[in-house]
């Protein structure tokens, strides 16, 4: 959102020294504000990721016990103060599965922001190597009380609340339209939420996926095209969608047109390698308007 234009904040906490300065260094980098990273603990969390291709799956190994922000505590952080004058607060539902203070930090923040008018976004990111689904249902249901926009994928729903399509017509390992339609009405008819989301992937293989989405809004479902990616980098697919959602929704876009944004941007992200979105708006509304030749512009 930074890269798009947006005034960007990005909360957390992590170690006082050189590791967790160059991670601060590399955020502020791409215009993030760091303001209110709150500085201590002992170590900055990390994990490993063996990339994937063709039919070998991508793995990934946890390194984040005893990190900055799994240890962190409630008085790290003054959610009032550094909520003040914001449009939109997000998180997702790693964040709470590292340590029962952060799940607490994570609702005192979610609760602040919903208390000053602000719009809450989730994406429920469930990470089964993180925390059991029955840990998911309890931490997670407190949580969504607060939220807005809700951010899931089929099984994401069913691993955190127990919420399963009717229509159990799996094509391609995936549901059948009516069935991610009965999923996303499930949530907002059990949560209230004035937006659901629900990103549809389509794993071919490790290199090769189908993508679109779609976004309920408690009367319409909108549906968006589908991209056939040849993957380069999927780390952060999930986070530029979100990313992409939130900006259109901040920018007064239809709910047709924001999800049409959310899945281009994300579609360009799946071909960039690292963890960052680095395209620009012009880019995304390109693709999502139908130019994705991928001709070199000269």
């Amino acid at each position: 959102m930074a890269n798009f234009g947006l005034d960007s904040y990005f909360v957390t906490k992590v170690p006082a020294n050189p590791i967790g300065q160059s991670a601060v260094n590399h955020l502020r980098r791409f215009g993030v504000n760091t303001g209110f990273i709150a500085r201590g603990g002992d170590r900055l969390g990390i994990y490993f990721l063996e990339s994937g291709a063709s039919q070998r799956p991508s793995k990934v190994v946890y390194d984040r016990a005893h990190s900055a922000i799994a240890e962190a505590k409630p008085e790290d952080f003054n959610w009032p103060e550094i909520l003040a004058g914001a449009r939109w607060f997000h998180f997702t539902g790693i964040t709470p599965a590292l340590s029962d203070a952060v799940a607490e930090i994570t609702l005192q923040a979610a609760k602040t922001a919903k208390g000053m008018g602000l719009t809450v976004s989730c994406d429920l990111n469930y990470r089964k190597k993180l925390w059991t689904t029955e840990k998911a249902n309890q931490v997670m249901s407190r949580l969504v009380q607060y939220v807005d926009l809700c951010i899931a994928n089929e099984e994401d729903a069913e691993k955190v609340f127990g919420i399963k399509a009717a229509d159990t017509d799996i094509t391609k390992g995936a549901l059948s339209d009516a069935g991610y339609k009965d999923v996303a009405r499930q949530l907002v008819e059990r949560f209230g939420f004035k937006y659901v989301a629900i990103t549809l992937r389509e794993s071919r293989s490790a290199s090769d996926n189908g993508w679109s989405a779609l976004l309920y809004d408690g009367k319409e479902y909108y549906k968006s095209r589908k991209y056939d990616i040849h993957i380069v980098d999927r780390v952060g697919g999930g986070d530029s969608f979100g990313g992409g959602l939130i900006y259109a929704l901040l920018s007064g876009k239809q709910p047709q047109e924001a999800i049409e944004f959310a899945v281009a941007a994300s579609c360009l992200k799946h071909t960039i390698p690292g963890d960052f979105n680095m395209v620009a708006v012009d880019e995304v509304e390109a693709l999502a308007g139908g130019d994705g030749s991928g001709r070199v512009q000269r």
